[in-house]
Formats: C-alpha cells, structure tokens, sequence
C-alpha cells in the first residue's frame, strides 16, 4: 500500500536523489524518456535541505520503498537552484486568470518522479493530494514548467487538474508552464 507523507529525514532526502539520478534525462533513453517519462533537474543535497527548511517535500513509500518524490519549492528557495532561474525569470512575466503570478501565493512543483516499479499506480495523483492537504492553507496555486516533449508527465498533470498557462521555447527545449489553482471558487 502507498502511503504519503512530508519529507523527515535526510534518509528521505537521500533516497530521492537516488531515484532522481536513475529517472535523469541524461541516462534515461530515448525511447524510454517518451514511453515513462524523466526529470530535468539533478538537485544537490545541499539545495534539497534549504527547500526542506522552508518547505517540506512529498514522498511517497511503499514499506520501506521510496515509490516517488514530489518537490516542494517556494519562490524563496530560486537561489538554491541557479539552473532554474530562467523558469522563474518567466513566471516573473506571466498572469493567471487576470493577477500577476508574483501578486499570488504560489510554489513551484520543484520536481516530481515515480519510480519505474510504482508507475500506473495513480502515485502522483495520491502525492499531488498530500500537497494539497499540506499547503493549500499556505499557497493558493502550485506552478510548475514540463517539457512537451514529456508527453506522460503532461497527461499526468492534466488528469490531476493542471491547466496550461503559457508555453515557451528556450535553447534547450520547449516548455509548457501549467497551475492547479487551490483557490475557493468565486
């Protein structure tokens, strides 16, 4: 049985870059990153402890098994991953339904991963309800950016409740930036 919970330990810390190294686009191949999808990031521990410190992450665990992580990142952790700073120079820019992203209280889905063994098994759905029962008190919105060419993490989000926002283009890849609004309906 999965079950899911905040990020504890710098145990749990460590398993998620374990699973992160073996889900990275660079070792992944081809074929494989368009069937189950990748991750884009490598995080160091170093940057995961300060995103802990000002928010703890999701994990999900099957017995003693990390079955995926899904990384909580607040706009005050941007310092702590440079390579992410067009993404957020980006969401500078960008409006939803009307208000300056920067005017709402947002995160950003820092990373999320299943593991390989768990994938079918609707883990990112019961991970993306733990940061809702987690945060949705704190933050009105959770943001992240997903390439398109990473069509199962897409259909994922979409499924979840995801909605696009923008795409763009940088010099590595095209991006599709997407929101799941947390907020009371008017």
């Amino acid at each position: 049985m999965i079950e899911t919970s905040l990020v504890t330990s710098r145990a749990d810390l460590e398993d998620i870059l374990a699973l992160q190294r073996e889900n990275h686009r660079d070792v992944v191949q081809e074929e494989d990153a368009r069937r189950e999808g990748f991750v884009t990031v490598a995080h160091t521990m170093e940057a995961l402890e300060g995103m802990h410190a000002i928010a703890p992450s999701v994990i999900a665990r099957e017995g003693a098994e990390l079955a995926g992580y899904a990384l909580v990142m607040p706009v005050e952790a941007r310092t702590l991953v440079p390579i992410l700073d067009p993404m957020f120079r980006q969401f500078e820019v960008l409006e939803w339904r009307g208000k300056p992203l920067g005017a709402l209280r947002y995160y950003v889905m820092g990373q999320i991963c299943v593991a390989r063994a768990h994938r079918g098994r609707r883990v990112v759905d019961a991970m993306y309800d733990e940061h809702r029962a987690q945060y949705a008190s704190r933050f009105e919105l959770c943001v992240t950016e997903i390439a398109t060419r990473n069509t199962r993490s897409i259909r994922v989000h979409e499924r979840v409740g995801f909605q696009l926002v923008k795409t763009y283009r940088d010099a590595n890849d095209e991006w599709a930036v997407v929101a799941w609004d947390w907020s009371p309906p008017k």
